[in-house]
């Protein structure tokens, strides 16, 4: 089954753009995602909605950071993206009138409804500025 990859590339990307001063073009973003310009404004275009980038167009277009990354968490940019459930489970809807489904339907949603809110509690608490913070750590290691 394929994985969301959208919300550790964003991240990825944002992190990116604060340490380069703020602003790169879809064509740098492309090559540093391994994927094409046109996947790149797609993808960005939820955060330019959100207000977290903005675009220009042009020869000497690109993407901006609209607010600084003290300002942001991951379960913003989670948020941003409109992500469904973050988990690939769910209840079952073969045989709706059978009580075993119901008790296993009910066991499932309770799990996956706790997990997800632990997940974004998570989320809510990292800010990108200590993301980046923690990416400048870890390359000045040996």
């Amino acid at each position: 089954m394929a994985q969301d990859v959208r919300l550790a590339r964003l991240l990825h990307v944002l992190i990116h753009m604060h340490l380069r001063g703020g602003s790169t073009s879809s064509e740098t973003i492309s090559q540093m995602l391994h994927t094409n310009p046109v996947v790149v404004r797609r993808t960005m275009a939820a955060l330019r909605d959100a207000g977290y980038v903005a675009s220009a167009g042009g020869r000497s277009g690109g993407w901006t950071l609209a607010c600084g990354l003290d300002a942001l968490t991951v379960g913003d940019i989670h948020t941003a993206i409109a992500s469904a459930s973050p988990f690939a489970f769910g209840p079952a809807q073969d045989n709706p009138q059978c009580p075993v489904e119901a008790v296993v339907n009910h066991f499932v949603s309770e799990a996956q409804r706790a997990a997800e809110n632990e997940l974004l509690r998570c989320f809510q608490g990292k800010r990108l500025s200590v993301l980046a913070k923690e990416c400048i750590s870890f390359a000045s290691e040996p």
